[in-house]
């Protein structure tokens, strides 16, 4: 694989990790800064969560635009340094503010995961792009993997020590994106930034000229919704039904997107070849739909812990949906789209952790009438049915899948 590819993935790992990282040492951290109980934890790291996500929200299409205009090469490189120098404040802090502020920094600079994007789709031939957006997906599962696997295991040494190893790792992804990779914006592509078109708003506006496309921008925010009950509730949830430790929590998120990185990596090539892009993405929400179901009555840590990586079977929707929009736009619109689909995802990160906490702490807290840790995954699965009734009702002059 070309060096370039390689800091590429590295890169949406990292953006990956930037979530995963903190999940399993979250419950602990806020309530030693805090000193309040796990509901009340769980609701300070919806706000967290939230506030990460409304920075990728807003920054999403700006920085993908910027991109477009001056290349991926320095968006990408600076904001790997920014990423590395905001681990390190979140490594010293120590107060709910300064966590706060550190969330702020950190979706701003995760937001280049659009850039990340946009460069695959620059170097991919337009039949491959569902596949390469595979390898994109894949990579964001490794890194939700590491990041678990990472808060958990060094999270024993101390709830501070991840950030250390986080900032290290982004540093080190600068200093080899610095000599590998090449610019693949070239003058033939290069476009005005444009601020109509670098805020979300604008950028919505924009794609949604084309036929079919808002359709499948809402097919994209439900699943996304849904799919944030993991990183929004799993450690609360682990806590709460099966009494998990961080080192419990991390393994079982580790599990989770190791699956994740082997379907989008490598199965998700098989399903596409036998149910093109549209079956994948019908595929991909049924299955999820049963999995939810389970993970909500589930009672056994360990038929969880089974469950967990199963799960990741459904991860093909995003780079099937991802490769039915992009072969909709031209070659000089890559950055926009990716920094759209950035913000509606973030638009459902900015939903999805103050929802879920909000249930689960609503089931789980001292006045809760039922108790039942699982409520979260039941939402996330009425979302699924949403989604599926929307992409499959008829459209005229929809986007071919």
């Amino acid at each position: 694989m070309r060096l370039p590819v390689v800091f590429i993935l590295i890169t949406v790992m990292i953006d990956a990790m930037g979530i995963g990282l903190i999940i399993p040492v979250m419950p602990d951290l806020i309530r030693d800064v805090t000193g309040r109980d796990l509901a009340n934890a769980a609701l300070w790291g919806g706000v967290l969560a939230t506030v990460y996500a409304v920075m990728q929200f807003l920054f999403g299409p700006v920085i993908g635009n910027l991109s477009d205009r001056f290349g991926r090469r320095p968006v990408l490189l600076i904001s790997l340094v920014v990423m590395a120098a905001d681990y390190v404040v979140m490594a010293v802090a120590g107060s709910i503010w300064l966590l706060l502020i550190g969330r702020v920094i950190g979706g701003i600079t995760a937001a280049t995961q659009s850039t990340a994007s946009a460069y695959m789709a620059d170097i991919s031939d337009p039949e491959k792009k569902a596949q390469n957006f595979g390898l994109v997906g894949a990579a964001f599962g490794l890194g939700f993997v590491i990041g678990p696997l990472m808060g958990g295991v060094l999270g024993e040494w101390g709830t501070r020590a991840p950030f250390w190893a986080a900032a290290a790792l982004a540093g080190a992804n600068a200093l080899l994106g610095f000599f590998v990779l090449r610019e693949t914006v070239t003058d033939a592509i290069r476009r005005p930034f444009d601020w109509r078109r670098a805020n979300p708003l604008g950028a919505f506006r924009s794609l949604g000229e084309f036929p079919g496309m808002g359709r499948l921008f809402a097919v994209f925010f439900l699943y996304q919704v849904a799919f944030f009950v993991y990183p929004s509730v799993w450690a609360y949830f682990g806590q709460a039904r099966f009494g998990w430790n961080a080192g419990m929590i991390g393994l079982s998120l580790g599990l989770f997107g190791i699956m994740m990185a082997i379907v989008q990596g490598g199965l998700i090539r098989v399903i596409l070849a036998r149910l093109g892009t549209r079956g994948t993405v019908i595929y991909g929400l049924i299955f999820d739909i049963f999995a939810f179901g389970a993970l909500a009555f589930v009672t056994s840590g360990t038929i969880a812990l089974i469950l967990t990586p199963l799960a990741a079977f459904g991860a093909v929707i995003t780079p099937a949906l991802q490769g039915i929009m992009s072969k909709a736009v031209g070659d000089k619109r890559q950055g926009e789209l990716q920094g759209a689909l950035t913000s509606v995802g973030a638009v459902a990160m900015i939903v999805a952790p103050l929802l879920m906490t909000s249930v689960f702490a609503q089931y789980t807290g001292a006045g809760a009438s039922v108790y039942f840790p699982g409520a979260p995954f039941l939402l996330s699965l009425a979302l699924i049915v949403v989604a599926l009734v929307v992409f499959l009702a008829p459209r005229r002059n929809a986007v071919a899948a």
